[in-house]
């Protein structure tokens, strides 16, 4: 039986409290999510002035990530490249650029979807986060 690392909570609080200081490091409001390697929040945090709609496009960004095992952009290239039927794909809706996986010793065990500024600067976000825990 394989062992795995899994997220903490003080692992949480350290990829949201960099996360955060990337974003207002640039001003940047966003909204940040955290998932366990299922896709469940862990944690969610609405930065002033971001909007209200970017506290469900940030969750569902990490929750895409997560079940992926990788980065939401994938998905959007794949739409943007002519297959509109992936728009289908049942329990997956955070299909654009801001969602990074977090991934130890090539198993993902989680990940960070942002929301709020261009997708590039989610995505900038996000792995600022996740270099705070040193992956």
């Amino acid at each position: 039986m394989k062992t795995k690392a899994v997220l903490e909570a003080a692992d949480v609080k350290l990829i949201a409290a960099a996360a955060e200081a990337e974003a207002l490091k640039n001003n940047w409001a966003v909204t940040i999510a955290i998932v366990d390697d299922g896709g469940h929040l862990l944690w969610l945090q609405r930065l002033d002035g971001a909007a209200p709609l970017s506290s469900h496009i940030a969750p569902a960004k990490a929750h895409t990530s997560a079940l992926g095992r990788k980065e939401s952009k994938g998905y959007e290239d794949v739409i943007n490249q002519g297959r509109a039927a992936f728009l289908s794909a049942p329990a997956v809706a955070g299909m654009l650029e801001g969602g990074v996986p977090i991934v130890k010793d090539g198993q993902c065990i989680g990940a960070v979807g942002v929301s709020g500024v261009k997708s590039s600067e989610d995505a900038q976000i996000a792995r600022a986060g996740i270099a705070a825990i040193g992956l």
